[in-house]
């Protein structure tokens, strides 16, 4: 079979079975008695493991086979599950999740876990707390017991057995025993799974087949065989090889086995079914929502989900944003032609092309979940790290924002929790001094509000010292401390996104370099958001970050100034007003207006961007209030012309560095105007 083809939806599916570990391990370690949850992680342990197995990424199916004994014994109440355990399997979890990041570059997924195989083992056999790892030897059972050597079948081998049966085939152990001269072990053993492989399946081996071939047994070895022949047509096949000692054919029957399989097949479809129906339906790029245990509901998310891989998806926008263009043509030959037949035309084409805006943005929007999933687990290990008792609330997870936009706010996210678990929270002695409980909390919210999503990360540590905050910027030289004591609070704790700027007190692997901060205010402004900071000393922070729906479509107020036009993006716009000149007022050599009893600093866009005088002064001036968190100014323009919905386009690396300007959009006439950057012109 050509497996290239499922690749994509291999590494795609990978990944979400990955992730759900990572999930329900941290709920496992809060509950270790939930056995709903070991289910859980075990059923997304044995679906990885079929899958790579089927792909033939076989390092990737074995570690999974050997995490999934561990799982097993807890499920069958053998081992009583711990931290230590935990951290354990964690590590399983890491080398599988780079295994299939290996496979997504182009490689075979092999790595060296040999270590963490000799872990699992000794978990398994419940030896983890000796002084050396020592070999599994636990395997080689020489029992004339038949059931007895195979204790430990997963729910793909079961459910093989169950249907064998129901079809009419006969389950049997053979044990084989070799003559005590014979030299080439490995050859004999060969040799007989050969020959039954020529009247039936092996479906396992007792030591295992790896182990086998490495001749790390002794005379004896187990299979169980699903097969149609008898005992007497088995027996006849295999003594015919030479060096066969012994044989022993047993009925293989468990009633236990027998009642989970049946509990099994209740709650799961068979899993060779399953891997099936999982490549057919990447022909159709059928995402069958392998996180949900209800076949029923996951029947019916796989008729009406369809993974789409995202290039399409930008492909699509792309030729959408040409269409928006000659849309606003259209609209504007209508305007000048004023032909009912043809105006009726363009409103109605304008009505459904904005209803395939919608769609297609809607398209484009994914769940911040995929970047908040990856939190819990990091917050574990650096709270370990740092010797800190923290409890992660996250809160909500579900609101979405573009592709483009979810991409990019991962690593600002992670330099913020980093800071307030380095920063933020104190340890459990210093809390209790305090009189705060020793777990600190952090949380992590998303929401919508317009068009824009807003995501806070808040603890209840220590806060910021504003006061060294100041003596910091001040030996830096990034204010004067005459400047200092003119500052709002706000003012001082946004200095610690000053490049280069750092507070702690000696460097650690989690802060103290120098950089992080400046990173996230530089990437969440490039993505055309914004970052305030509110904290109070001793009762903790709050980092508050602004960022747009979508990227590539936005709403704009065009203006003119002279004969160019400018976009202004409404999301910075509180209100447009026209004043008399007369109400311009000078304080500090600036230009400012009373604006509703604030004085806001006049910013005129003709001296900002150099542009010839073509016209008159007038006596009236027309002015674009724009906010920037707190921060107020007025944009000085000569006339408004209206909203509109432009296409963002970038002007490339050649002009990207442009002061005040962060892209050009083409208007219907043709002419290209360029789009303001208001945080730059505030700033």
């Amino acid at each position: 079979m050509e497996n290239s083809e499922y690749l994509e939806v291999f590494i795609e599916e990978s990944k979400e079975h990955i992730q759900s570990l990572n999930d329900q391990l941290l709920l496992l370690e809060n509950e270790p008695n939930n056995m709903a949850t070991v289910g859980e992680i075990f059923r997304s342990a044995h679906t990885l493991k079929g899958m790579a197995a089927t792909m033939g990424f076989q390092d990737l199916a074995d570690l999974t086979h050997k995490m999934e004994n561990v799982l097993d014994a807890v499920r069958n109440n053998q081992l009583e599950i711990n931290s230590d355990i935990i951290d354990v399997i964690f590590q399983a979890v890491d080398q599988l999740e780079n295994m299939v990041v290996d496979i997504a570059n182009g490689g075979n997924g092999a790595r060296d876990v040999q270590e963490l195989v000799k872990k699992l083992q000794q978990i398994e056999k419940n030896e983890f707390n000796s002084n050396e790892i020592t070999e599994d030897t636990s395997n080689v059972d020489v029992s004339n017991n038949a059931n007895n050597n195979f204790v430990n079948l997963d729910e793909f081998e079961l459910a093989i057995l169950d249907q064998s049966q129901e079809k009419g085939f006969s389950n049997f152990s053979i044990t084989i025993r070799l003559n005590e001269n014979c030299l080439l072990k490995a050859a004999r053993v060969y040799m007989v799974f050969e020959s039954l492989e020529q009247i039936g399946e092996v479906i396992k081996s007792n030591p295992t087949v790896q182990e086998l071939e490495d001749e790390k047994f002794d005379l004896e070895f187990t299979v169980l065989l699903v097969t149609e022949a008898d005992k007497n047509t088995i027996e006849e096949s295999i003594m015919r090889i030479s060096e066969i000692q012994s044989i022993d054919i047993q009925a293989f029957t468990s009633e236990k086995n027998n009642k989970e399989t049946s509990k099994i097949n209740e709650e799961e479809p068979d899993v060779n079914e399953n891997i099936q129906k999982d490549i057919d339906n990447s022909n159709n790029n059928v995402d069958k929502g392998t996180n949900n245990t209800n076949n029923n509901a996951s029947k019916s998310i796989s008729n009406k989900t369809i993974r789409v891989n995202i290039d399409r998806l930008d492909g699509l926008m792309n030729l959408f944003e040409e269409l928006v263009i000659d849309r606003g043509r259209l609209e504007q030959i209508s305007a000048n032609l004023k032909n009912a037949e043809l105006q009726e035309t363009v409103e109605r084409m304008t009505r459904i092309s904005g209803d395939l805006q919608s769609i297609i943005l809607n398209m484009r929007m994914v769940p911040v979940e995929q970047v908040f999933n990856r939190f819990p687990r990091m917050v574990r290990q650096l709270s370990k790290d740092l010797g800190k008792k923290v409890n992660l609330n996250i809160i909500g997870a579900e609101t979405e924002l573009d592709r483009t936009v979810i991409d990019e706010i991962g690593d600002p996210l992670v330099h913020l929790i980093r800071n307030s678990l380095d920063h933020g929270i104190e340890k459990p002695d210093t809390r209790k001094a305090g009189g705060k409980e020793e777990t600190g909390d952090l949380i992590l919210k998303a929401y919508h509000s317009g068009n824009h999503v807003f995501i806070e990360i808040s603890d209840d540590g220590a806060g910021i010292n504003r006061h060294k905050v100041i003596d910091k910027a001040i030996s830096n030289g990034v204010i004067t401390a005459e400047e200092s004591n003119q500052m709002t609070d706000e003012q001082v704790y946004a200095l610690i996104m000053s490049s280069g700027f750092s507070t702690a007190d000696k460097i650690s692997d989690v802060s103290g370099r120098g950089v992080g901060l400046d990173v996230v205010k530089n990437t969440i402004e490039s993505l055309g958001g914004s970052i305030s900071i509110q904290s109070k000393e001793g009762e903790g922070s709050l980092f508050s970050i602004q960022l747009p729906l979508t990227l590539s479509i936005i709403s704009v107020l065009l203006v003119e100034v002279e004969k160019e036009k400018y976009a202004i993006p409404l999301s910075s716009i509180i209100e447009t007003a026209i004043i008399n000149k007369n109400e311009i007022l000078n304080a500090h050599n600036k230009k400012v207006i009373d604006f509703r009893g604030k004085v806001v600093p006049l910013i005129s866009l003709k001296d900002v961007f150099e542009v010839p005088m073509t016209e008159e002064d007038s006596e009236f001036a027309s002015v674009v209030i724009i906010r920037k968190g707190d921060k107020l100014a007025g944009l000085i323009v000569n006339k408004f012309i209206g909203q509109q919905e432009i296409v963002l386009k970038s002007l490339g690396d050649y002009l990207g560095d442009v002061f005040g300007i962060s892209g050009a959009t083409i208007l219907g006439d043709g002419q290209v105007a360029l789009i303001i950057d208001t945080n730059t012109l505030i700033n």
